[in-house]
């Protein structure tokens, strides 16, 4: 069998099942429709009302499949995650003590020195001698500055000095910083067979102790399980100088998606692990969320069931929450403000006693769960359009309702409606998004107790900052060969390589490919079963709401669009991890889908559902290793799962 064929017979293959799949809602659909034709003709047509209804929840129906959905997809977001243990020690090079003198007990044929970086940038020279008088420095490579680099894209993480190829035995070993302060994790001096030599062998002033002390932590290779990647070295750096009371120079987003990832560095350690952790807990967490959102929704459990495990399967949010970066944090707070809003939106508004009040639960933790959202990123506010629009619609039928029944007191209840949403959506969001500055405040030596929140410079640095992340922003100008246009995130059809590793037939690490060897790689980007279908589901509740009115096909467009259409008008260099927020409304259209499938289909229309979700699965299961970095041979991931070549990386 030609496994060439395969890239082209996948994609294909997709294609037609997706759309045998929508022919199935189109003709369930049309089948519905007569009798809703009839009966708008016979009633006439009345004026579109944002009136959805909530289905309750049911605890013996909706426990079971959310624990075992969360603890499935917990248990897949952990595993690999990363190492659990990464030095935590580091020797700070000073403008006073900017060199560190090594001693080995005899001469040693050096074959690589490998290094953990720390915090700050810049690089040390290497120079080793056989004496201790004549010194041979060693030499960086063409891209590198220093023999031991250590610049902002490579902050802790295990590196490899640069050596050069006719070095003899040597018995001393100098390293001096080119810049200060500059703090170095661990050091690690290999011989010519590539083992470590054991700190017993080695001779060093007593405050170099942090260089040696953790020698069990050496890996065999620098790799993504125990280094940071992409931009964790932003984010997850900027959460441990948080920890610091270091001031960041990540400044081009809001503190508190940084703040949220110092909680996993302070239950677990400045580590891999730790630094991820919370990300991969959001993205746990989105799915009892969305399970709650789809079974009020559709009232349906299959359909909660089924939506909750397309998202589980999408391979953006897997592999977007397992990387220490602030997005995950965005797109929680999103979905769950639309939660809150479509409770919102279903609550009772007649004039009963206690029906204000009951709506105004909602509301108020929609513009709580949406401030937390701001100040963690700016993607939240493209949300706030649409929570806006949603609200404007509900007070529209609202409106409507109180005039058809002739019910007297709406004046009153639209004042206290947009005064309390005015504190909800604007002046609570804003304390919060000031409180999130405290760090920052902390880092510039300020302090709450001595009246940070009072003082003008704290404002004056909080506004300072949201100057420069406009302008940076705004006027972004750089080039990136993984970046992509919206198009191209509608299609799928530009992932970003986050992480590659070559490996020869040994198992040994290799620069490039090597025939019958091995690789290490992951990306973001998504199940084609989920935004392909899931963008004809999009298309499907379009014509769905010209034709019918369908408020819930109304409510999942309004999300929709709200996410893409700012990006449309953005000039700066995007990626396709911009459309994760998209991909919630993607979901949503799809369990709209299912529902009218299972609702008014026959025959196997219930098989395709399951079926749809299974595919989904299967996909997902066999782009495993482009999604978690685990090593597949090089023919697997070029025969099977790039499926559009010269544009999906891996």
């Amino acid at each position: 069998m030609n496994f060439n064929y395969f890239a082209v017979v996948f994609p294909i293959a997709a294609l037609v099942c997706l759309t045998l799949f929508f022919r199935y809602y189109v003709n369930s659909s049309r089948s519905a429709g007569v009798a809703l034709d009839w009966i708008d003709q016979a009633l006439g047509k009345r004026r579109f009302e944002l009136r959805l209804h909530r289905h309750p929840m049911e605890a013996r129906k909706d426990l079971p499949p959310i624990a075992a959905i969360t603890a499935l997809f917990a248990a897949l977001a952990f595993l690999g995650l990363g190492d659990t243990k990464a030095p935590q020690s580091y020797y700070r090079f000073t403008s006073e003590s900017g060199q560190a003198l090594i001693r080995l007990g005899e001469a040693v044929e050096l074959g690589d020195v490998m290094f953990y970086t720390g915090l700050w940038t810049g690089g040390y020279t290497l120079e080793l001698s056989a004496d201790g008088e004549r010194w041979l420095e060693q030499l960086p490579a063409e891209e590198r500055k220093y023999a031991m680099d250590q610049p902002h894209s490579h902050l802790f993480k295990w590196r490899l000095a640069d050596l050069n190829e006719d070095n003899p035995p040597v018995s001393y070993i100098r390293i001096t910083a080119k810049a200060t302060p500059i703090e170095l994790g661990e050091l690690a001096l290999l011989d010519s067979s590539g083992g470590v030599i054991p700190p017993g062998r080695i001779s060093f002033a007593p405050e170099l102790g942090a260089l040696f002390d953790e020698q069990e932590l050496v890996p065999p290779y620098p790799t993504y399980l125990n280094s940071m990647y992409f931009d964790e070295i932003y984010h997850g750096r900027a959460a441990f100088e948080n920890l610091r009371g270091v001031y960041s120079n990540e400044n081009s987003h809001p503190p508190l998606g940084k703040a949220i990832i110092s909680l996993g560095v302070t239950l677990f350690g400045m580590t891999p692990f730790g630094w991820r952790f919370m990300g991969a807990l959001f993205g746990v967490l989105m799915l009892p969320v969305l399970y709650v959102l789809l079974k009020n929704m559709f009232g349906k459990t299959p359909v909660a069931v089924c939506g909750t495990l397309l998202f589980g399967f999408d391979f953006m949010r897997f592999t977007q929450t397992r990387i220490a970066t602030i997005d995950t944090y965005g797109v929680f707070f999103i979905l769950l403000a639309y939660l809150l809003m479509f409770r919102y939106i279903t609550c009772n508004a007649d004039g009963e006693k206690g029906a204000l009040r009951d709506s105004l639960r909602p509301l108020a933790l929609c513009g709580l769960s949406f401030g937390v959202g701001c100040a963690s990123k700016w993607i939240v506010i493209y949300a706030g359009a649409g929570l806006a629009a949603l609200f404007v619609l509900r007070l529209v039928a609202v409106y409507r309702e109180f005039r058809r029944d002739g019910t007297p007191g709406f004046g009153e209840y639209l004042v206290k409606t947009l005064l309390f949403a005015a504190l909800m959506f604007v002046v609570v969001p804003g304390a919060i998004y000031v409180l999130s500055y405290i760090p920052n405040g902390a880092a510039s030596g300020m302090t709450v107790r001595t009246g940070m929140l009072k003082n003008p410079a704290y404002y004056k640095m909080i506004w300072e900052n949201q100057k420069f992340m406009f302008s940076y922003h705004s006027k972004l100008v750089a080039e990136h060969s993984y970046s992509s246009m919206w198009l191209q995130w509608i299609t799928d059809a530009r992932p970003i390589l986050y992480f590659r590793q070559y490996f020869d037939g040994s198992g040994a690490v290799s620069a490039s490919p090597v025939a019958g060897g091995a690789k290490s790689a992951f990306a973001a980007f998504g199940n084609p079963v989920v935004w392909w279908g899931g963008f004809m589901a999009l298309v499907a509740m379009a014509v769905r709401f010209a034709r019918r009115r369908d408020p819930a096909a109304l409510y999942i467009l309004i999300g929709y669009m709200s996410q893409l259409v700012p990006w449309l008008l953005v000039s700066r260099i995007v990626f396709i991890y911009h459309y994760f927020p998209s991909t919630l409304f993607l979901i949503l259209a799809t369990a709209h889908v299912m529902n009218t499938l299972l609702e008014r289909g026959r025959g196997r229309y219930k098989e395709a559902v399951y079926g749809y979700t299974a595919s989904a699965g299967a996909l997902f299961m066999m782009f495993y290793p482009a999604l978690t970095g685990v090593p597949a041979p090089e023919w697997y991931f070029k025969y099977f799962l790039r499926w559009i070549p010269g544009a999906w990386p891996f």
